[in-house]
């Protein structure tokens, strides 16, 4: 019987990754649990004391990223899957955004998911053998008014993650983008920042978006517990999804974008193709 995975997760404190850490370490798998403050984990490695390891980890600190995959590679011999869950959100519609703080959320949700990637793949492509788990949104795939440069921090990750898909695929190594719709995690409630400008232009776009999520909050529909479940089950499955769509709504708003995106594409196909040089026509035979 093989052996279970080594999982390490960020941002267990709350939401999907204090969820998933629960599950794991219910189900005898070892797990490196970890957080900014560690004491707000520790309960999770009492449900299983020989198999979990909590460590502190700012994701955003370089040396504490370092340290926390050294640490657990140490303590457990290897790590298989890297679930990249550390995040919050941002509401403010574009120009009312404040730039300290879009950068200190591009800092956590991308460059911090980046570090982690960076730190756990040298041993990882020696082993030819892991799984990187990034939890992004259906917001990476659909803008929306209010929240354009969350958004953008998710838009980022699935670009990046795509982009990992083929570099480790031949390494042996999989990716999996989780792209979740509402869920009742703390995502829309305190985890969240709101910007201190208030332009009325926005009222009925940026305002009434983020009004409806805040509004929702702890009334998604998303379950945490099945979400998790859904993540545990794509990683330990022979076929791994890249794309992992969670939720009602997350199923919706991909299929209107794929569509839109295809009805716009062929309505300004013309315009596309000759934007390109005649011989290039000549040489595709066209």
């Amino acid at each position: 019987m093989n052996e279970k995975k080594v999982w390490f997760i960020t941002g267990c404190s709350t939401g999907f990754g204090r969820e998933l850490a629960k599950q794991l370490l219910e189900g005898g798998y070892r797990v490196a649990v970890t957080a900014r403050d560690v004491d707000k984990v520790r309960d999770l490695v009492e449900i299983n004391e020989a198999n979990g390891l909590a460590l502190t980890l700012d994701v955003t600190d370089k040396q504490q990223v370092a340290e926390a995959a050294a640490a657990a590679e140490a303590h457990f011999g290897r790590i298989d899957v890297l679930v990249n869950n550390a995040g919050f959100g941002y509401f403010g519609a574009v120009e009312e955004s404040d730039e300290s703080e879009v950068r200190a959320m591009f800092e956590t949700n991308f460059w911090g998911l980046t570090s982690m990637t960076q730190a756990v793949l040298p041993k990882m492509r020696e082993r030819r053998s892991g799984v990187i788990v990034n939890i992004s949104s259906i917001g990476g795939l659909v803008g929306n008014p209010g929240v354009g440069f969350y958004n953008a921090t998710k838009f980022a990750v699935n670009g990046i993650s795509e982009a990992l898909k083929k570099e480790l695929a031949p390494l042996g190594i999989s990716v999996i983008l989780v792209q979740p719709s509402g869920f009742r995690t703390d995502w829309a409630g305190r985890s969240a920042v709101d910007t201190a400008v208030q332009i009325e232009d926005y009222a009925e776009t940026a305002r009434v978006n983020q009004e409806t999520i805040r509004g929702n909050s702890g009334k998604q529909p998303g379950d945490p517990v099945r979400a998790a479940r859904a993540i545990i089950d794509a990683v330990e499955s022979d076929d791994p999804p890249f794309s992992l769509l969670l939720g009602r709504a997350a199923l919706r708003g991909a299929r209107a974008k794929i569509e839109s995106l295809i009805e716009e594409t062929e309505k300004y196909a013309a315009i596309s193709e000759g934007a390109d040089f005649p011989e290039a026509d000549a040489a595709q035979g066209k």
